[in-house]
Order: C-alpha cells, then structure tokens, then sequence
C-alpha cells in the first residue's frame, strides 16, 4: 500500500513545486518609465549629432619650452586668469647662478671701460712733465759738455774718443727728450679710440650673454596666453614636467565665455548640412532642458570621431563633419560635457 500509493504522492508533490518554481522565476512584462526621457526631435527635418562642450578659445593644452622640476603652481582649477599671468614655474636655481656669473663679468668690463674712458688720471700728468724737463735738463748739460770739449784749441788737449762720447751723449740726451715728450703727448691724448671700441664691444656681448639668460629665466615661469578660466590643473610642485604633447596636459586652459559646443554630425548626414541652419541641443540625461545654438563656424576637413577621449588611440567607426554653435550665456554647463544636438535641415533623410 505504500509503495502504491506514496510514489504517486511524492510525483504530484514534485510537479506541483515545479510549476510553482516555473511561475515564480518567469519575469513579469511590465511598462516602466525610462529614467530619463530620451533626447526628442527639435525640427520637423534634422541632423542629430553628438556635441561637446568646449570654451570659445577652444582648449588649450599649456605646454612648457623646456623640461624640468615644477617648484611652485599659482593657478588652481576653476580659477580665471588675466593674459600673461603666471600659472607654474620650474626650478631655476644653476640659470641664476649663471645670471649672476654673467652680471659680474659685465660690471667688470664697465669698470675697465670707465677705467679707459677716463684717462688720463690728472695725478699721471705732472710726474710725465717732470720726466721731460729731467731730459731737457739732461740734455742741456750733455750739451754743455760738448761745447766745452770743442772750445779746447789745442788737439792734444783733448782725446778724439772723449769729443766723440760727448757728441754721443748730447744725441743721446735728445732721444730721451723726445721719448719723453712722446710719452707726456700719448698721456694727454688718453686712450686710444680702439681699445675703447673694444672693451665697447665686450660689455654689449656681456649684455646680449646676460639677456639670453634672462630669456631662459623667463621660459622657466609659464604664463597664460590668453584671459580665461584653467579648466583643468594637473601639476603639483615637486613633479617633473616634460615638454611635448602629453597624454594629461599639465593644465587646460580655455576663454570663460562664451562656451561652444562643436557637433559631430556623421559623414552620411554632412550632405544636408547647411552652414548658419538653426539647432538646438539639450544636455545628455535632461531632454527637457534644450537650448537655442547660434551657428559660428564649421570645420571642413572630415575627421575621425572622437567624442570621449579625443585621443588618437581611440577606436572609431565612423568620420565626422565638425561645426561648432555658441551656447547661450546663462546655459548651466561644463567644458566637456557631453550634448545630443539637432540641426535643422530642408532635406528629408
């Protein structure tokens, strides 16, 4: 009786739990609200494209002429910044020792200049006459001695070699006069007008040595080059920067208003495209807030889309024609964000 009747319990049980199972585990269709409305067509005929967010300046990825230590960043994200102001600076410590090798090697030949230019000293002056009216005295006693010699009569008196020295001597005495006279003339004309063009020269090549390393100085400190806001800051102190363009640029720079939003609109659409069309765009995740775009300019050449990184690297299936609209001033949004845009077209798809 057990056997006959409890084997056939047990299957019922079993099918009614696997029915029961069947019921519990199969989902249930219902009709749910998306949680966010989907983007909605602006124009009775349109392009749709995919926009970012960008400043008017476009981006500006700040670079730096040399590499080195980042010692002090003035800028943080978020901050505006005037034309010219500076945003970070790198070590500087051997160019302003080299600067200051430089400046005392000028003032060193300044002060040879000042040196040359203001010869002769009044001081050199009466010792140079002194040494001449010593060698006209000199040279008056040789004479002196001559004139005697040759007033003796008598030959015998006076020895030939002895006349003759003294002739010597008085020819001597004259050279020293006029070697004195020379050098008293070569003092009062002061310096000679080439060594002072020369030392001319080496204190404007000192200068010109001084001005290189002041430039190379000033490469040091990178400025903003144009007024607006730093979108991005990804440099500390202490951090070895390098020049070139780099996967995270060191800061990102961009005009604060207005902001623009440059569409990708898809190589199959770019024939219907029509430069000045009226569009508008709404931020991803809010359909209902959707802004008027005032045409500003297209960018003809068709390139690879790129609307997430923007980087060479990315994966792309398509090419894109870029035109570019100016949001409105009061529109609440961010450099980079990502926009659904609609452009009006005459031409059904």
């Amino acid at each position: 009786m057990m056997i006959r009747y409890g084997i056939p319990l047990l299957a019922a049980i079993a099918l009614a739990m696997a029915v029961w199972s069947v019921r519990r585990m199969t989902p249930v269709q219902a009709a749910v609200d998306p949680p966010a409305p989907p983007p909605a067509a602006a124009f009775p005929n349109q392009i749709g494209a995919v926009g970012l967010v960008e400043a008017a300046s476009e981006n500006i990825a700040v670079s730096l002429p040399v590499p080195g230590l980042v010692t002090q960043v003035f800028v943080r994200a978020g901050d505006r910044v005037r034309r010219g102001q500076p945003l970070f600076a790198l070590d500087d410590r051997d160019l302003r020792a080299e600067l200051a090798v430089r400046e005392s090697n000028l003032a060193l030949v300044r002060a040879r200049l000042a040196r040359l230019e203001a010869s002769p000293r009044p001081e050199e002056i009466p010792p140079a006459r002194a040494r001449v009216e010593e060698a006209r005295a000199a040279l008056g006693d040789a004479e002196v001695q001559l004139r005697l010699v040759e007033s003796v009569k008598d030959p015998r008196a006076v020895k030939l070699e002895e006349v003759e020295r003294r002739r010597r001597a008085v020819e001597q005495a004259r050279a020293r006069v006029a070697q004195a006279e020379s050098a008293l003339r070569l003092l009062l004309a002061g310096a000679w007008k080439a060594d002072i063009e020369v030392l001319r020269a080496e204190a404007d090549q000192a200068a010109s040595q001084i001005a290189r390393v002041q430039a190379d100085l000033a490469r040091l400190t990178v400025v903003a080059p144009i007024a607006g806001r730093v979108l991005q800051c990804k440099v500390r102190p202490g951090e070895y920067a390098s020049t070139g363009q780099l996967a995270q640029p060191l800061i990102l720079l961009g005009s604060a208003h207005p902001l623009h939003v440059r569409a990708d609109i898809d190589e199959k659409d770019a024939w219907r495209f029509r430069p000045g069309a009226a569009a508008a765009a709404s931020v991803r995740g809010n359909a209902r807030g959707r802004f008027p775009l005032r045409f500003v300019r297209v960018e003809p050449y068709v390139v690879p889309k790129r609307n997430l990184t923007g980087g060479a690297a990315e994966r792309v299936d398509t090419r894109v024609l870029q035109a570019l609209f100016a949001l409105p001033a009061d529109a609440p949004v961010y450099p980079g964000q990502q926009m659904d845009v609609f452009v009006e077209t005459k031409e059904a798809r």
